[in-house]
C-alpha cells in the first residue's frame, strides 16, 4: 500500500512538481555548455540551471517507485541527491546526454533509500537480492498474466526457475525473496487477536538460564575454583609462577620473558609449563568421578 501524505505535504509536493514541469528543456549544446562551465569554472549558476532542468526526471522516476509504501516527497529528495551527484561527475566530453547519465544516479539513490526504509529488516544486501527486490513483482505479474492465475497465488517451481533464469540468480534466492515480500513488519507488542490482552512477545521463549540453573552454576564455579587453588598448591613455586603468568592472566607472558625472569631458556620454560599442566590435570581428575564435571556448561 502506498504511503499517503497529509494535505499540507501533498500541496508542497504538488507545488514542487509544477515548478519542475515549468523548467525549460535544454538543447544538447546548451546542456554541454552549462556542464563545462560548472566543471571547468565552478559556475554555480550553470550548475543550478542544469539541475533544475532535470528535476522533472526526478519526479518521473519517483512516481515509478511510489507503490513501495514510502513518502513521495522523500523519494524526490533522494532523487535530487542523486541528480546532484550526477551533475558533479558528469563529463560532457564523452558526448552523452546528461539526462541519460543522471537517470542512473537518480534511480540508484531512490533504490538505496527504499532498501534502507522499506522494512526494519535489512533487505537487498547483495546485487542478486537487490535485483530480485525490484523485479520480482514485475516478472511475477508476467507469469500471472500468461497463466491467468490470481495475483495472490504462490509461484510454481517452473515460475521460480523462469525468474531465476531471467535475473541470473539462484532459485533459492527467488524463494527467499518471495517469502520476504509476502510478509510485512509486525511489532511484537501487537495483540495476537482483536480484544486480546496477550501480545506476540508474551509467547516468546526465554532462552536465559533459570534462577535455579544460575545458582547451580555459581556453586559449581566456586567448587572448580577451589579445586584449582588446591591443585596449584601442589606445584613447585617455579611451576606456579609459570602457570599464573602464562595461563591465569588476560595477557600471558611469553616464554622468552619468563625465561629471562627465571634465568632459564624459553625451551626450558615450555617444558616446565607442559609438566605443570599435566600435574594440574591429574590433580583435578582425582577430585571428580566424571571428567565432564570439570567443564563449565555453555
Amino acid at each position: 500500500m502506498a504511503y499517503i501524505d497529509d494535505p499540507e505535504t501533498q500541496r508542497a509536493n504538488l507545488s514542487f512538481i509544477k515548478a519542475s514541469m515549468r523548467e525549460p528543456l535544454l538543447s544538447r549544446d546548451h546542456e554541454f555548455d552549462l556542464a563545462r562551465k560548472w566543471r571547468e569554472g565552478n559556475d554555480e549558476r550553470a550548475l543550478h540551471q542544469l539541475v533544475r532542468a532535470y528535476t522533472r526526471l526526478v519526479v518521473a522516476t519517483a512516481s515509478r517507485f511510489r507503490n513501495y509504501g514510502l513518502p513521495m516527497g522523500d523519494l524526490v529528495q533522494e532523487g535530487n541527491v542523486g541528480l546532484m551527484q550526477a551533475a558533479s561527475r558528469f563529463e560532457p566530453d564523452r558526448e552523452v546526454r546528461f539526462s541519460t547519465y543522471a537517470a542512473w544516479w537518480i534511480r540508484s539513490a531512490m533504490q538505496d533509500y527504499i532498501l534502507r526504509n522499506w522494512s526494519i529488516v535489512r533487505t537487498g544486501t547483495t546485487a542478486a537480492q537487490k535485483s530480485l527486490f525490484f523485479n520480482l513483482r514485475r516478472l511475477r505479474a508476467k507469469i500471472d498474466s500468461a497463466t491467468r492465475n490470481g495475483s495472490g497465488a504462490p509461484l510454481t517451481r517452473e515460475g521460480r526457475e523462469w525468474i531465476a533464469g531471467e535475473l541470473n540468480v539462484d532459485v533459492a534466492e527467488v524463494e527467499a525473496m518471495e517469502m520476504r515480500l509476502s510478509g510485512s513488519d509486525q511489532s511484537l507488542n501487537t495483540p495476537v487477536a482483536d480484544g486480546s490482552d496477550d501480545d506476540w512477545q508474551d509467547f516468546l521463549a526465554d532462552q536465559r538460564p533459570s534462577p535455579e540453573d544460575v545458582v547451580i552454576g555459581m556453586r559449581d564455579a566456586n567448587t572448580r575454583s577451589q579445586w584449582l587453588a588446591e591443585a596449584l598448591g601442589e606445584l613447585s613455586p617455579r611451576e606456579r609462577t609459570i602457570i599464573r603468568e602464562r595461563r591465569l592472566r588476560e595477557e600471558g607472558a611469553t616464554l622468552e620473558e619468563l625465561g629471562r625472569e627465571l634465568g632459564v631458556s624459553k625451551e626450558r620454560v615450555r617444558q616446565l609449563e607442559h609438566r605443570a599442566l599435566l600435574k594440574l590435570r591429574q590433580s583435578m581428575l582425582k577430585r571428580v568421578e566424571d571428567s565432564d564435571d570439570l567443564l563449565a556448561e555453555a
